[in-house]
């Protein structure tokens, strides 16, 4: 018997990633599908050949299947139902972002997972990428010194259709939580409070507010910036963002796409520059793990074989989600909000 009994649970099409990777793995079977349509999920079975259990219950589909690890790719309001019955049940999760549609289901997510052992990791697919690595070594190799600010620049025209066009807040809620949570990545630090400015600016297709402008007070003392519009025609950034860390004794660039670098303060006397000679540091791109979604499910399961939280464990990822919903509370009431409770 497999040592990893699989549910999955939502089959759409980007179910279809996580069950590619999950029929590579040899310690792991999946034993049912879950969709609230049938047809989705017979779907799903009919497309890789899998000959498991077809369900519209989750509940019924552990129970009936032995099951010891649920997928959740629901939708994100379907998330805490789904993970909190699965953990009742006994089984860890492994969830796509948001881990939750509120601060309260987030929390009581986290609580479970006190109470009952079991866990919840979330799928944070950008911080498995060399290059973000690449730029978090430099950081805390302590190359630039102590970090007083980080900026993040995304700006793209993403003409999607569908449910964002129609959302409130589609930047911040759909897409901003990868840089924020990029942002804690690299720099280990949370964040205390924020202001955020939303706004949808002239030649916007989208209903809701696609550009936002936030401003966060981390932990560790730094000020981080995040910029972004996803109704920006022209000059688009990467889907990384265009990032800028400064610090002490330097300066830290990654354009999303390209390795970073480093330009910090050359060694001897410079008494008398205005401007500083600098010198470039080449980061080490050593990173040989999986890139994205294959990165993170392997550290999901890494974790599990030896005990511990995963990287993008619930306990750690609701600071990440604080960031988002308290951005959104912050350009609601037109002023900073603190964070702190957030996630206590």
């Amino acid at each position: 018997m497999s040592k990893y009994r699989v549910v999955v649970v939502g089959c759409g099409s980007m179910a279809r990633v996580w069950v590619e990777y999950m029929l590579k793995r040899e310690d792991s079977v999946i034993t049912a599908l879950v969709d609230i349509k049938t047809e989705f999920a017979q779907a799903m079975a009919d497309r890789y050949g899998l000959t498991c259990g077809i369900y519209t219950n989750l509940e019924q589909a552990i129970q009936e299947t032995k099951a010891n690890l649920v997928l959740d790719i629901t939708i994100p309001d379907s998330h805490f139902q789904v993970c909190t019955t699965a953990m009742r049940l006994g089984c860890n999760v492994f969830g796509e972002k948001p881990m939750a549609a509120t601060m309260a289901e987030a929390r009581e997510i986290v609580q479970l997972a006190e109470r009952t052992g079991n866990s919840l990791s979330v799928m944070q697919n950008r911080r498995y990428l060399a290059n973000i690595r690449a730029m978090r070594d430099l950081i805390t190799a302590g190359t630039i010194g102590r970090v007083g600010y980080v900026g993040a620049d995304f700006f793209i025209g993403a003409h999607f259709g569908g449910f964002r066009d129609a959302m409130d807040s589609p930047l911040i809620l759909d897409m901003a939580i990868h840089t924020f949570d990029q942002a804690r990545f690299i720099t280990g630090a949370d964040p205390v409070s924020v202001y955020c400015q939303e706004f949808n600016p002239p030649g916007s297709w989208y209903a809701g507010n696609a550009s936002a402008i936030c401003i966060y007070e981390m932990s560790d003392g730094s000020v981080f910036c995040y910029r972004g519009s996803w109704c920006a025609e022209g000059m688009p950034t990467s889907w990384e963002s265009a990032w800028r860390v400064t610090g002490e004794q330097g300066s830290v660039m990654w354009d999303g796409e390209s390795a970073p670098y480093a330009e910090i303060v050359t060694a001897g006397d410079q008494t008398g520059k205005f401007i500083r000679d600098c010198t470039r540091v080449e980061a080490d791109v050593n990173w040989t793990g999986s890139s994205g979604h294959a990165g993170c499910l392997d550290e999901m399961f890494l974790a599990l074989e030896q005990g511990r939280p995963a990287e993008t464990d619930c306990r750690d990822n609701i600071k990440s989600m604080a960031m988002v919903l308290g951005a959104i509370e912050s350009a609601k009431l037109a002023q900073k909000v603190d964070l702190r409770n957030y996630w206590r």
